[in-house]
């Protein structure tokens, strides 16, 4: 979306080290598990939203009103029950829609890069069968072998990039069609696929999780974070179920420790962030977007499983889906909203002459 490789450095850097400190401070505090990562929906928002806007700063601005509005809803607590209210198959069905064009990258890398995806797809297919959890690390890890090699030994020591990640100030622009576009389904996505998930991961635990402070915690971290180029800080799910869960520790009043010590990790990753944004910029974008494809797999597949397990709402599902993934962008507004608003259209249609009889 515009952003300099200092700019993305700096953002990657930020989301590890907001991640690393409300990981650090609200598990000692409370003394539980509470994890958080950065919105992996949201990241997969990023890239189909590039065609949005060319504008880093029109998308800090829009990333910051995604922070203000989390925490509205951790201080006023109707807005967050609104935003729950939102049919989970809607939602499922959006997210479904982002994912899908990003999936069909590998496909797409195949054709134009074969030297280069070909072993990357077959690493992860080879591993799927025999060892899942790490069929994408491999698959990257030989992403970035093979663009090392076909880069040359220059891409690491570019004078224009700098390996040791910097913080970059960003001065945001408020424009009403990011906002629209990115900005809302970015908190869209945040709170119904990766908050409102934390929570229910939590108290299948066991554990109830103040939802106020996490909420302002996390929407502050994320406005504040987006003046340095990230996008958003969210209550972590899959991440909180191995630490909640006896995998972390057979006394369930010890588990906090594994949530402070995922934090220290996260300080580590983010200052590899400069190598990370060296790495991406010496490959082709379609093998990049491929590899992230191969590991979004299952949550498309989660996402359309949701999307269609109620019959009823199959029919809007499918509407959100296809506009959404349709990539269409009407009045300067992009696909992501326009797909939430047609999915919400039908549905309410469908439902109306019942709700009046």
């Amino acid at each position: 979306m515009g952003a300099t490789d200092a700019q993305a450095s700096s953002g990657l850097l930020t989301l590890c080290f907001a991640t690393a400190l409300l990981c650090i401070v609200l598990a000692r505090v409370y003394r539980m598990p509470i994890s958080f990562a950065w919105s992996t929906p949201g990241a997969a928002l990023l890239i189909a939203a590039s065609s949005t806007t060319n504008n880093f700063s029109a998308a800090v601005g829009a990333f910051m009103v995604c922070g203000v509005l989390i925490v509205l809803c951790g201080l006023w607590p109707a807005l967050g029950t609104a935003i729950t209210r939102i049919p989970r198959s809607i939602a499922s069905a959006m997210l479904a829609g982002i994912l899908f064009p990003i999936c069909l990258a590998p496909v797409s890398a195949i054709v134009q890069i074969p030297a280069l995806a070909v072993p990357v797809v077959l690493v992860w297919l080879a591993l799927f069968r025999i060892a899942p959890r790490w069929a994408v690390p491999a698959a990257m890890g030989v992403a970035a072998i093979g663009i090392g090699v076909s880069a040359g030994s220059g891409w690491l020591t570019n004078s224009s990039l700098n390996v040791v990640p910097q913080l970059s100030f960003v001065t945001p622009t408020f424009d009403w069609l990011v906002i629209v576009s990115l900005g809302l389904p970015l908190f869209i996505v945040t709170m119904a696929g990766q908050n409102v998930p934390g929570f229910v991961v939590m108290s299948t635990f066991g554990y109830s999780v103040p939802p106020r402070p996490v909420l302002v915690a996390s929407g502050a971290a994320t406005a504040v974070g987006a003046l340095f180029g990230a996008h958003a800080v969210n209550l972590a799910a899959i991440t909180a179920a191995i630490m909640a869960g006896p995998d972390s520790h057979t006394d369930k009043s010890k588990r906090w420790v594994a949530t402070v010590t995922s934090g220290f990790v996260y300080i580590a990753f983010g200052l590899a962030a400069g190598v990370a944004v060296a790495l991406i910029s010496a490959s082709p974008p379609i093998l990049i977007t491929a590899v992230a494809g191969l590991a979004l797999l299952g949550a498309l597949v989660s996402s359309l499983a949701t999307a269609i397990e109620e019959v009823s709402h199959r029919i809007p599902a499918a509407a959100t889906f296809l506009v959404t993934a349709s990539g269409v962008s009407v009045l300067g507004i992009g696909s992501a909203f326009w797909g939430l608003l047609v999915g919400a259209l039908i549905m309410l249609w469908a439902a109306w002459p019942r709700r009046r009889a």
